[in-house]
């Protein structure tokens, strides 16, 4: 078992940047991937980038590659989304998500444990 919780969203001015972090605890040891997804209400969460927890570079999606950055520290089991150039459409509720075994990492469908949620709302 692993949990998850995100935290750092807040309010911010379009422009302005934010740094997400997402801890987790429990069974760490079995972590082989995370990622970060988002999700605005009516919609389908949304992959933003995942990375191999032992190893490999991040993976991005388009919509988000050189304002997003990924980065992890595997001795304190974190992982954070430094997030620069904020837009109104980044606004969504935005969450940590790991899986222990192989599965496609930009399918919200093979994380089996996910966070709580934290909300970033850009203001224009």
């Amino acid at each position: 078992q692993v949990m998850l919780a995100e935290y750092g969203g807040g309010l911010v001015q379009a422009g302005g940047s934010l740094r997400l972090s997402c801890a987790a605890s429990g069974s760490t040891f079995r972590l082989y991937a995370m990622s970060w997804f988002r999700q605005v209400p009516g919609k389908e969460r949304e992959f933003l980038v995942g990375t191999w927890w032992t190893g490999g570079s991040p993976s991005y999606a388009d919509s988000v590659e050189g304002r997003f950055t990924l980065s992890k520290d595997n001795a304190k089991s974190m992982m954070y989304l430094e997030v620069n150039d904020l837009k109104p459409e980044d606004t969504a509720v935005y969450y940590c998500a790991a899986m222990t075994t192989a599965g496609v990492i930009t399918s919200d469908t093979a994380y089996p444990y996910w966070g709580q949620g934290t909300q970033v709302t850009v203001l224009s």
